[in-house]
């Protein structure tokens, strides 16, 4: 009965439009005081969540990816992929997504993922024929890749709250990560060869695949740097933010000489807002699990899961049904915050694997990424692309489908997320 009036109570709130992190924050200060806790546990809490060494990496890997956002980046990726795969059946669809999942493997972050690409895709695309519901839908579904495929700021996120390793994390994020990229390729290859307007693009000449390349190249460098650095073990994800911070720095305004000092102005604003908002809801969300905490709910709420749902398949079903519904009023950041210290108690009663339970998560999140109507990833599209809402919304729901059929896959083959940081 608690835990359903401390649920209405949080909803009451979402529903009249408090922010997310003073919801979270105030209703977890009011529980404290209602059932005679010290409320010096919120500043506390509130400390205790800004003196975490991995949550530092989160504005670190903000500032690299509006850098790279800024510093033009993106077109270098796209026009270096598209000369090597633009001729083939739905090559430029197939070019958006590998793309995608290059900008995802440095930026750690959706919606960078999502306007990068999308701002160099959407007119090239739509020259070719594709029709524009189908672009729109590739790239908001495309963007999910950025808090998949490894560095993920979600992952991180979740990495603090469950005290899991981040490395782990990131390293089972690789396999779902390529089995959606395979499915959108997939499906983007069998929709351009049924589509009537669709035009295959003619192939590019050695010299321009040559002239591509070397232009990406600093962006792949640094990619690699990243990559390696981190699953090497030479890099702490902070570590591997601060290089790529300063990595971005120099490809953009050394390299490739594409940054000046009103972009970086711009980036280093964006960067802040965002970290200051990210920060808060993860604050916010630390005051509440404690006050939740002290009320036993996350232990309530595992002993019924124990008593009521037997079985593994069960209760992924019931979590990925709540969480598609929450996905219709909550942004992903939110969702994890408030659903993970409440679900993580029933993990070990149940069998479930951390590691694999957080890859779950995130997919799941995804999805709520282009979801109507708070899908974060609609927004973006629809702002880059100039289009109306359900237009954008048209266009995402097979890649959804695609995204429930991945999280099927890691369920029948939970190795699919779990090989590569324990088996490899």
């Amino acid at each position: 009965m608690t835990a359903a009036l401390i649920l209405a109570a949080l909803l009451a709130l979402l529903f009249a439009g408090v922010p997310v992190a003073f919801a979270l924050g105030g209703l977890g200060f009011g529980l404290l005081i209602l059932g005679g806790f010290s409320p010096l546990m919120a500043p506390a809490g509130l400390l205790s969540t800004l003196d975490s060494f991995v949550l530092i990496s989160v504005p670190l890997f903000l500032l690299m990816s509006n850098i790279l956002l800024k510093g033009g980046v993106g077109h270098d990726l796209f026009a270096a992929v598209q000369a090597w795969v633009g001729h083939l059946p739905g090559g430029l669809a197939i070019a958006t997504i590998l793309s995608c999942g290059l900008f995802a493997a440095i930026s750690g972050s959706s919606v960078a993922t999502a306007a990068t690409i999308a701002t160099v895709a959407i007119p090239e695309m739509t020259s070719r024929g594709y029709p524009r519901p189908f672009v729109l839908g590739l790239l908001a579904a495309g963007g999910t890749l950025g808090i998949l495929i490894p560095p993920s700021i979600p992952m991180i996120v979740y990495g603090v709250i469950t005290e899991e390793s981040i490395i782990k994390l990131f390293l089972a994020g690789i396999g779902p990560g390529l089995i959606l990229i395979v499915l959108f390729i997939a499906y983007s290859v069998i929709y351009a060869r049924f589509s009537a307007n669709y035009e295959p693009s003619p192939k590019a000449s050695w010299i321009e695949r040559k002239t591509t390349a070397l232009r990406a190249l600093p962006t792949f460098g640094l990619a690699a740097l990243i990559v390696i650095g981190l699953y090497s073990g030479i890099f702490t994800p902070t570590e591997a933010a601060a290089v790529g911070f300063l990595g971005a720095l120099a490809v953009t305004g050394v390299v490739l000489r594409t940054l000046d000092w009103q972009k970086l102005k711009a980036a280093a604003g964006e960067a802040m807002v965002t970290t200051v908002a990210i920060l808060m809801i993860v604050a916010g969300a630390k005051i509440f699990g404690k006050a939740i905490t002290l009320y036993r709910i996350p232990q309530d709420i595992s002993a019924f899961i124990t008593a009521n749902i037997e079985t593994t398949g069960l209760f992924i079903l019931a979590v990925s049904a709540v969480l598609l519904v929450m996905g219709l009023v909550l942004e992903a950041l939110s969702m994890m915050l408030i659903m993970v210290p409440v679900l993580s108690g029933s993990l070990a009663a149940l069998g479930i694997d951390t590691v694999w339970f957080g890859v779950f998560f995130v997919i799941m999140v995804e999805c709520a990424l282009i979801t109507p109507p708070v899908g974060l990833n609609l927004y973006v599209i629809q702002a880059v692309g100039r289009a109306g809402m359900t237009e954008v919304a048209a266009g995402v729901w097979p890649f959804l489908v695609l995204m429930m059929l991945s999280v099927a896959a890691i369920y029948a083959l939970p190795d699919i997320a779990l090989y590569i940081p324990f088996k490899l």
